[in-house]
């Protein structure tokens, strides 16, 4: 991000700070467990937003008028799909930091998955270098394309 959109976003944050808000974690039981988390998207009365209200009444109106979606018909529901919906930033920021070579390890932190495992489930197919750099050392190896490996791994192997 440029200095200037981090600039901006940290007056806003500094003006309109995260907001503590409890939220059930864990699986789906009515009594499973709560947390606090601080959040930057809160009501006026500073509870969680819910994601289809958000949905249908701010992030879904923002993409018609920017002509994303076709603009909602009075008394209709949204002919939109489920990919417009809001929650595919979350997928964009896990596919923008494994593509600049965040660990799955950590993303899965950030992400709040309990195991790197499920974010590699859920966003292996967004890492379009996945498998090159393999392909490349391996090309390499073989003597087909000059690569990163160190050189003297290649010429101890040539031979195979």
């Amino acid at each position: 991000m440029p200095p200037s959109g981090a600039d901006e976003l940290r007056a806003h944050f500094l003006q309109h700070p995260a907001v503590e808000v409890e939220l059930p974690w864990g699986g789906p039981e009515a009594d499973r467990e709560k947390r606090s988390f601080p959040l930057l998207l809160a009501t006026t009365y500073g509870n969680a937003i819910r994601s289809k209200i958000f949905n249908d009444e701010v992030w879904k109106p923002a993409l018609a008028k920017a002509g994303v979606i076709p603009v909602r018909e009075k008394g209709q529901r949204w002919k939109a799909s489920r990919k417009d919906g809001f929650h595919v930033l979350r997928h964009t920021y896990a596919s923008v930091m494994l593509k600049a070579g965040e660990s799955v390890v950590t993303l899965a932190r950030w992400l709040g998955h309990s195991s790197p495992t499920i974010t590699l489930d859920h966003y292996a197919h967004f890492m379009p270098e996945a498998g090159g750099r393999g392909r490349t050392a391996f090309d390499a190896l073989l003597g087909m394309v000059p690569a990163y490996v160190p050189e003297g791994l290649v010429r101890s192997h040539r031979g195979i």
